[in-house]
């Protein structure tokens, strides 16, 4: 008898739980809207790699059900069905993959070409920006309440602070050298670099880095202001190859940084795309800029 009330209880609690857990939940996304979602999505279409990044982070690669043409991680979720890219996103291919969650950020179109469509037919879609690095942690946590795991989405934002605090003992107190970071080069002969106000900007800066040059808002730069600012360490989200090609220029193997051997090539994704990695990207970042507080660590 005792134990048949027993399984009774332990029934009436799993009900609960899972009725608990199918709560609807609503939040506030990136464009100030309410987004609610009435139980935790099943079937969620990932706009941009660093959306899919953050969601595959929480666990839940199987959920995810399309992507966008330029995600290229993580493994998990290559090969799921492609519902837009350099061209534009197609409200028809989201419909077919029969969402429950929409998750997109508003660059190449992406807000505009699916939010008002996706409203109309009743699908959620959750805005997200990841313009500085506490928003990345920010959004995971944001992440992990609407798709019905927030605990994950906590435990994975701690972890990921804690490694950044880390970062910040172990650069304490160090003289920080000038750096300047080249994100990418335009056709015009400019140059994009990390600047203040930006995850980039912030990867610098909690490594251990200053700017050797203030731009300002201004992300396009010229060779010969990158030259003019001459620091301490010159960085190259790319490859080696490129590097090389770049700092072979004329007056760029004048540069302290090219002279001293402080020139370096840093993983793009792990500093371009806004993500989990991006603290992967801090944390060799501050090996580079300080070798030796590196080492004792």
């Amino acid at each position: 008898m005792r134990r048949a009330g027993l399984a009774l209880l332990m029934t009436a609690f799993a009900l609960w739980s899972a009725n608990a857990a199918a709560q609807p939940v609503t939040v506030r996304d990136a464009f100030g809207r309410e987004v609610t979602v009435p139980a935790p999505p099943q079937r969620i279409v990932t706009i941009f790699a660093s959306n899919t990044e953050m969601v595959v982070a929480l666990g839940l690669a199987n959920r995810i059900v399309g992507i966008e043409a330029f995600t290229r991680f993580p493994p998990e979720v290559l090969g799921k069905p492609l519902v837009g890219g350099r061209l534009g996103f197609s409200v028809d291919a989201v419909v077919d993959r029969k969402p429950d969650l929409v998750v997109v950020t508003p660059a190449r179109q992406a807000a505009n070409q699916l939010v008002e469509p996706m409203e109309r037919l009743g699908i959620p879609v959750l805005v997200l920006v990841h313009r500085r690095v506490p928003e990345i942690l920010h959004n995971i946590r944001l992440l992990g309440k609407v798709c019905g795991v927030p605990e994950r989405g906590e435990a994975l934002a701690a972890e990921l602070q804690a490694r950044l605090d880390k970062v910040e003992k172990q650069v304490e107190g160090l003289p920080r050298p000038s750096v300047v970071m080249i994100t990418g080069r335009l056709g015009n002969g400019l140059l994009l670099i990390a600047r203040p106000g930006t995850y980039t900007g912030d990867a610098v800066l909690m490594a251990g880095g200053r700017f050797a040059l203030d731009s300002g808002a201004i992300a396009q730069i010229s060779p010969e202001a990158v030259l003019k600012s001459d620091p301490d360490v010159l960085l190259f989200a790319g490859s080696d190859k490129d590097l090389k090609e770049l700092i072979a220029r004329p007056g760029w193997t004048d540069m302290r940084a090219v002279r001293g051997g402080r020139a370096f090539a840093v993983v793009r994704a792990e500093l371009l795309i806004p993500g989990p990695r991006t603290i992967a990207g801090v944390e060799k970042l501050a090996a580079v800029l300080h070798p030796p507080a590196a080492a004792r660590q």
